[in-house]
């Protein structure tokens, strides 16, 4: 009977024992922090205290005196675009330029031909002497009272209508040669040798690469700093970078966007440069204070902006939005913080905005690990 008991509670006396067991355990472990206290056991003090606070590495600096680039994309253009339209009628008989080859001003471009415009003006030109003849008759029989005023002036209306005719006949012949208006280079050519124009057909189009143009929009504020005259660079697609001078400033906003356009024109004299890339304006703009930071301190608050996170005079964590002045290889400058400031630059990603931490200064940090070199 007491064997079939014992058989009956064995799982009862198990549990008993590991029970036991456990307790006897954890007692050990509470007597043994009495009496060594551990790192482990620290951390947990600390936790459980009162004192609830997180360390961060920081960095007291002052700010320097700066200007402020003002940085916008953009994209080139030539300086100038212009169609060329036929001003006369005829036939294409000679090609003076292929397409994307540079042309100097007066160049020409294409050749129509002359038809009977030589004889045309070989008779205007006869006219005009002969018109000549009788305004200059009728003037001395003027004087001798055998022809009246009436008489002289329609000489002379007759003479200036001859000498209108002689020069339409000049121009008809000047424009059977479409040339070059200025210096550039042909980008495309809609005619060619057989093609017959009359006046307004389209004859090509014609840039002027020698001066490039970099656009770009502004803002409002970055506008309001800008002048024509000024000074600016451009970073090109290609990696090279061109100086130049603002020659426009939009007056206007534009509507959409409440942007203004601003053009920086550059030399290219060498047609070196082509347009219609992408690039990086580079304006000089107002004089500011600002901080120079690593771009890895910058982290993002719950609204999703930009900024750096410092320490008040209060020891609580303050998220400031960045206001870049200048950003470079060795370090953006960041404008808007106190002139001295306590710049967090390890653990800012772990403490909330407004929270009371432990600043350790990075000096201490690094005295630290130079003992602790040392003694190892």
């Amino acid at each position: 009977m007491k064997s079939a008991d014992l058989k009956t509670h064995r799982s009862w006396l198990y549990s008993l024992g590991i029970a036991l067991l456990i307790g006897l355990w954890l007692a050990s472990g509470a007597l043994g922090t009495d009496d060594a206290p551990g790192e482990a056991d620290t951390a947990v003090a600390d936790v459980a205290g009162d004192d609830r606070r997180g360390s961060v590495r920081v960095r007291t600096q002052s700010a320097e005196e700066v200007q402020r680039t003002i940085l916008v994309n953009g994209e080139t253009a030539p300086a100038r675009i212009v169609r060329l339209a036929a001003e006369t009628d005829g036939r294409v008989v000679g090609i003076g330029a292929d397409r994307g080859s540079n042309v100097d001003a007066g160049g020409v471009i294409v050749q129509l031909d002359e038809r009977d415009r030589q004889a045309r003006l070989a008779q205007a030109n006869a006219t005009v002497r002969q018109r000549e003849v009788e305004y200059e008759a009728r003037e001395k029989l003027k004087t001798s009272s055998y022809v009246s005023e009436a008489q002289l002036q329609e000489a002379l209306a007759a003479l200036e209508a001859a000498r209108t005719e002689l020069r339409r006949a000049e121009l008809d012949l000047d424009y059977m040669t479409v040339r070059a208006p200025f210096d550039g280079a042909l980008q495309t050519r809609a005619v060619e040798i057989g093609d017959f124009v009359t006046v307004g057909d389209p004859i090509a189009t014609f840039v002027d690469n020698r001066t490039i143009i970099v656009s770009a929009d502004l803002s409002e504020f970055d506008a309001g700093q800008v002048s024509v005259g000024d000074e600016a660079d451009a970073r090109l697609a290609t990696g090279e970078t061109v100086h130049g001078r603002i020659r426009y400033v939009a007056p206007v906003a534009d509507e959409a966007t409440r942007t203004f356009t601003v053009e920086l024109e550059v030399d290219n004299g060498d047609g070196a440069l082509r347009a219609g890339g992408t690039a990086e304006l580079r304006i000089p703009g107002e004089t500011v204070f600002a901080h120079r930071i690593a771009p890895s301190l910058l982290t993002l608050d719950d609204e999703g902006n930009v900024g750096i996170k410092i320490i008040d005079d209060d020891g609580r964590v303050e998220f400031v939005i960045a206001d870049i002045a200048i950003a470079s290889g060795d370090g953006i400058w960041v404008a808007g913080l106190p002139p001295t400031a306590t710049i967090i630059t390890v653990g800012q990603g772990f403490v909330p905005d407004g929270a009371v931490v432990n600043a350790v200064p990075e000096s201490d940090v690094d005295t630290a690990v130079a003992i602790q070199a040392e003694a190892d």
